[in-house]
């Protein structure tokens, strides 16, 4: 059931321009889903999506590429970021609402040596760093990338 609901997330996204978890949901429904936002949440994280910019100019998801260039993942991250500070070895990062999922795939995807994980909610990425130190030298990187 979850990979044929997986697929129908790909057809819908290829399909309209869904800039909201519920506008997701209101369409799966409408194919015979029966999902709660935390279902729609946790697709969204298992098929990497991500929000970029629609025709509209709204944002919208859309299925990261298994390939994407490091300088793709950092121009997504710097649309998606607003600000980013940390405490002791926790970074936490801002973003518009609706990406931080999607920016967190992408910094999971990454596979910096010095972020063990992320934890994301609709606008807020919480980053676990191994030192204070290297969490540091990271918000240090995404402050560059927002700046």
């Amino acid at each position: 059931m979850k990979q044929k609901r997986h697929d129908a997330i790909l057809e819908l996204i290829e399909l309209h321009e869904i800039e909201t978890q519920e506008e997701l949901a209101e369409l799966l429904m409408k194919e015979g889903y029966n999902v709660t936002q935390a279902t729609i949440s946790r697709d969204i994280k298992a098929l990497r999506l991500i929000k970029t910019v629609g025709s509209n100019g709204m944002y919208k998801y859309s299925k990261a590429g298994r390939k994407k260039s490091e300088e793709d993942s950092k121009g997504i991250i710097a649309q998606s970021a607003l600000s980013v500070d940390y405490a002791q070895n926790i970074v936490i990062i801002k973003t518009h609402s609706g990406m931080a999922q999607g920016a967190a795939a992408i910094i999971d995807s990454m596979k910096l040596p010095e972020i063990m994980g992320t934890i994301a909610g609709d606008d807020t990425i919480m980053c676990v760093a191994k030192t204070e130190e290297e969490a540091l030298r990271f918000t240090s990187k995404i402050n560059a990338l927002i700046q």
